[in-house]
């Protein structure tokens, strides 16, 4: 249980980080930049992007595991 609730929440983090973080985190990382080549910007913007939805999706799982650890009920030692 505790893995699915990692899983689940990994995956709404992410999802919340792609559509709201992502895109403002590639443009400000563009926008400090000059380019010589369109290319460089689009590899720049894409490399932040899918960075911050890495780092996204690891910290969910993260908190999804803590949280799933704290629902876990442990059983009682044998007396």
């Amino acid at each position: 249980m505790r893995y699915l609730i990692a899983m689940l929440v990994a995956v709404v983090v992410a999802v919340l980080v792609t559509v709201f973080v992502s895109p403002q985190l590639a443009s400000m990382a563009v926008a400090r930049y000059s380019f010589d080549s369109p290319d460089e910007v689009g590899n720049l913007e894409d490399g932040v992007y899918m960075l911050s939805n890495l780092g996204a999706l690891l910290i969910g799982w993260v908190i999804g595991w803590l949280i799933g650890g704290r629902l876990v009920t442990r059983p009682s030692p044998p007396t």
